[in-house]
């Protein structure tokens, strides 16, 4: 038999590789931009183009390489990070694996041009498929350049699953947060499809979140200062009434590297109990710095999870510095009985020695004496001593002489009779019976010919209003009522671009805008049946919905935006309704088109018949 185990040409290993460092064009940015952070750059653009699918760009003033660092930079597992396995215990740079540039460069067009600060010309390199197409001096400037172009020209299913343009802009954007908030000390410009999306020069930490968040986000942010021997927290929480639905400000980075840790969020959580609202989560922005000894970064290629040592030190101490943040600005409710200001004695007191209080009585006051006796007659009003001469007696005179009279006699007043009232309902024919009732406060029992309904009564509206906004988008006709004060919203740049993309459908809905800027939305009318106070909780939750499934056609995006209004508009478990709500909500459930299911495919009513019943008591 002949030997079946053979090693896979390199162009091939190469493009495994690229399967797990090279998932979408937000994985090339991610590389290209730590790799411009280790060179040592200052300054650093990222140029995109069609949301990466055509050309992602990087240009940093690093330190550049020379000619044989930037042939041998596109081979597998070479990099200038690490020499030994020991270093990879005392990792201080973000790359390490030496596999980046080589995986980009087996899925696309890649144009490197590169020159050191002692050189005087550069070097450019064009490779395309893992194949160098060709190798020349350049006259370029100190740093690099990084072009990626047509990328997974080469593999046409990768490209394929690729979503939207606009879904992959936000990834990309996502991994650009990342990346500046990371590092604050150096500036960065983002452009896409020729317009700038952000430009940060360099600044510190609190600067650099509200320049990527808002200007708003600068009155949320409570600071968070702790150093151990273990650890060392800096950085900001946001206060309780500004947290979100999602999670898209949750920021940690362990020694400047963004990571993903289920269980240290859990401990902001923790120290956030009891001020946040169901649903809601906390923001965050905090750097840890632990030694480099302590973690283990070669988990995972994109280098997003960390192994810790003592991972339960780490979560009490972060749980501890964030509770105790909240509590010095006041932000958490705080009882200190050691030191209260009501308690402080003031200095001019401190030496005093307490007396008996004085009590002064008026031993000549009579209540019952006269008024012209009386020791401070004089100090009365004059209308009332006036008012008080009058003897009561005399508003009951003549009383008994008018009672007396022949056309006052009681026995001929004719008085209401409650019988009167009641015999406007006393019709034999009219039957008040109630067909439904409520069970839980949470389903709706409704009886049935052949046995009993039961009803969801959160699916259920979801239904209604999901026919109903559908109805109101495609036909483009809805009525609104106006807002006696216009409202303000603030989102941040991102989220706002969100909701000008729906305005159209929003405005089919009822919503009327009368402003956008870049970071503030104001309504003048929202749809008929919408409280003013959930305005900011509609928007905030279709912000999350399109944030979790960005939809590519026009059809999907309406839906989506039906779906998202119907879950927050709908009647919650646990609202109580009287008789003519149930009715009516049940009438409008089988008015549907679908009433079996609710908009997320799930079973709005079950029934039991008589039958099933019956066996129940056998």
């Amino acid at each position: 038999m002949t030997d079946i185990i053979q090693l896979l040409p390199d162009h091939v290993a190469n493009q495994i590789a690229a399967g797990e460092v090279v998932q979408r064009p937000a994985s090339v940015v991610k590389e290209l931009l730590e790799n411009a952070i280790d060179a040592g750059a200052t300054e650093i653009k990222l140029v995109i183009k069609d949301a990466g699918k055509t050309l992602v760009q990087v240009i940093d003033n690093g330190k550049g390489m020379s000619v044989t660092d930037a042939r041998l930079s596109f081979e597998r597992h070479a990099t200038s990070k690490i020499k030994s396995a020991e270093d990879l215990f005392q990792l201080n740079t973000k790359g390490f694996r030496g596999e980046a540039l080589a995986s980009i460069a087996a899925i696309a067009h890649v144009e490197l041009k590169t020159k050191r600060p002692e050189d005087e010309l550069g070097t450019a390199i064009e490779i395309e498929g893992s194949k160098v197409k060709s190798q020349e001096v350049s006259v370029t400037p100190t740093g690099t350049s990084v072009a990626v172009k047509n990328l997974f020209f080469n593999i046409p299913a990768r490209r394929n699953f690729l979503k939207s343009d606009t879904v992959e802009l936000r990834h990309i954007t996502d991994e650009f947060h990342r990346v500046a908030l990371a590092h604050p000390n150096i500036a960065f410009a983002f452009y896409h499809n020729g317009s700038e999306l952000f430009h940060l020069s360099s600044e510190n930490y609190r600067q650099r979140v509200v320049h990527i968040f808002g200007s708003k986000t600068n009155e949320k942010l409570v600071p968070v200062e702790e150093e151990t021997e273990v650890l060392k927290i800096s950085g900001f929480v946001g206060k309780p009434e500004y947290s979100k639905k999602t999670r898209a400000e949750q920021f940690f980075f362990v020694n400047q590297r963004f990571i993903k840790s289920p269980y240290l969020n859990h401990a902001i959580g923790a120290a956030f109990e009891g001020l946040l609202k169901d649903g809601y989560h906390p923001s965050y922005f905090l750097n840890l710095t632990v030694d480099p000894k302590t973690i283990d970064i070669n988990i995972h290629p994109t280098k997003t999870e960390i192994k810790f040592d003592d991972e339960h030190t780490l979560y009490a101490i972060l749980r501890s510095a964030v509770k105790h943040s909240l509590g010095q600005f006041n932000i958490a409710p705080v009882l200190d009985f050691e030191h209260q200001s009501q308690f402080n004695t003031p200095y001019s007191y401190k030496n005093k020695a307490g007396s008996a209080p004085t009590i002064e009585v008026d031993r000549s006051f009579n209540p019952f004496a006269d008024e012209g006796t009386s020791k401070n007659q004089s100090s009365s009003p004059k209308h009332f001593k006036k008012a008080s001469t009058a003897s009561w007696e005399s508003l009951y005179v003549g009383l008994e002489s008018k009672g007396n009279g022949k056309n006052h006699d009681l026995s001929e007043v004719a008085f209401e009779s409650d019988s009167k009232t009641e015999s406007i309902f006393s019709d034999a024919s009219v039957e008040t019976t109630k067909t439904t009732f409520q069970l839980q406060q949470k389903y709706i029992v409704s009886t049935l010919k052949s046995g009993m309904l039961i009803i969801d009564q959160n699916r259920a509206h979801q239904r209604v209003l999901y026919e109903s906004f559908l109805k109101h988008i495609t036909i483009k006709e809805a009525t609104s009522q106006q807002l006696l004060f216009p409202l303000q919203l603030h989102f941040t740049p991102n989220e706002n671009k969100i909701i000008k993309d729906l305005k159209t459908d929003l405005e089919h809905t009822g919503f009327v805008f009368s402003q956008f800027t870049e970071e503030e939305i104001t309504i003048t009318g929202v749809p008929v049946g919408v409280p003013e106070s959930e305005v900011s909780i509609i928007l905030e939750q279709l912000i999350s919905d399109v944030q979790n499934d960005v939809p590519d056609a026009n059809f999907s995006a309406t839906d989506l935006l039906a779906k998202s209004m119907a879950k927050s508009l709908a009647i919650k478990n646990g609202q109580s309704l009287n008789g003519t709500e149930q009715e009516h909500l049940v009438n409008s459930l089988f008015a549907c088109k679908e009433p079996n299911v609710s908009p997320t495919n799930r079973p709005t009513f079950i029934t039991m018949k008589v039958d099933d019943i019956e066996k129940k008591f056998m």
